[in-house]
């Protein structure tokens, strides 16, 4: 993994509620539906879709549509990578 890489994730890592969607994911096989986590984190929706797509860019969580609505799940393989990375620094 490049550091650039290592760099958007780990900037991606610096919102509060980005660690908690990310939380949530955790706790729940690593999945959440995007009408589940506008409930979760008590914004609006536009801010919401931000903090994903910083997740999604930075390739922590992939997105998958299904139908009209968006499903997310982690990306266990890049955090696998970025931990490594962090550790041989």
């Amino acid at each position: 993994m490049e550091l650039k890489q290592v760099e958007k994730i780990s900037k991606a890592l610096s919102d509060v509620n980005r660690l908690k969607l990310l939380q949530y994911m955790q706790k729940n096989q690593g999945k959440v539906e995007c009408t589940r986590a506008c409930n979760l984190l008590d914004l609006a929706q536009p801010s919401i879709s931000h903090h994903i797509k910083k997740l999604v860019e930075s390739g922590l969580i992939n997105q998958h549509k299904i139908g009209r609505n968006y499903n997310y799940s982690l990306n266990h393989e890049v955090w696998d990578n970025y931990i490594l990375r962090l550790q041989n620094l």
